[in-house]
């Protein structure tokens, strides 16, 4: 089983703030192979930005090889819809949602958008916290 996912931001922070945090095992299912990463030029801009910021004080060491392995194990869509992006609100956000939308319709139902902010986002059912896609995986390999 392969799940294909759009990783907010706040995730990635979140993962590297707690390693024992949900955030932090939506990555490890990244490095096992079981999610996807979806990237987008502006997604791997808007990584490396947040995560090198100042109030972080991320290890920029940690940051790079995280980005890079997002980069080895994701899948890069390149197309997106530009309607789409109409659903959502805050236009940093709207990327994150036309990617996983677009993968949605033209390549894997089986596509999440992963954020901690899920008021950002239209209330739909693909789009999950890092709890709640724990939670879809651990039912989806109970049922396999």
């Amino acid at each position: 089983m392969q799940i294909y996912a759009t990783i907010d931001t706040n995730v990635l922070v979140s993962a590297l703030y707690k390693a024992d945090s949900n955030p932090a095992k939506i990555l490890s299912f990244v490095q096992d192979g079981l999610i996807i990463p979806l990237l987008h030029h502006d997604i791997i801009e808007e990584y490396i930005d947040v995560l090198s910021r100042k109030k972080f004080n991320f290890n920029p060491h940690i940051v790079a090889e995280l980005i890079k392995e997002l980069i080895k194990r994701g899948k890069m869509i390149s197309e997106i819809s530009s309607a789409i992006t109409d659903e959502v609100s805050d236009p940093d956000d709207a990327i994150f949602y036309a990617i996983t939308m677009t993968t949605k319709q033209n390549f894997s139902d089986d596509t999440y958008l992963i954020t901690g902010n899920t008021k950002h986002f239209p209330l739909k059912p693909f789009v999950v916290t890092p709890t709640e896609m724990l939670e879809i995986i651990n039912k989806t390999s109970n049922h396999n």
